[in-house]
């Protein structure tokens, strides 16, 4: 444990890899699920499928799933990539 004020703030700041590989991952998903929705799908979706600013629909659904396909594609590449 930390015994100085010093010492407690670079061990709350630190973040161990297994996580900062984590957060990577996560960001990348997100980022690259809203490209895929705003620029690729949301032209082919239906009205009801598209998001609306300043609102809760089902386009903020439809962009979370893409999201989700991402990442679980990010992960599978990277637990295949590891694997090898």
């Amino acid at each position: 444990m930390p015994t100085s004020k010093s010492q407690a703030r670079l061990f709350l700041f630190r973040i161990k890899p297994p996580v900062r590989r984590r957060l990577i991952k996560q960001a990348i998903a997100v980022v690259g699920g809203n490209l895929v929705y705003f620029f690729v799908l949301m032209r082919y979706l239906p009205p009801a499928g598209r998001h609306h600013p300043d609102r809760l629909d089902l386009g903020l659904l439809v962009d979370f799933w893409v999201c989700v396909v991402v990442y679980g594609l990010i992960e599978l590449i990277d637990r295949l990539r590891r694997r090898s």
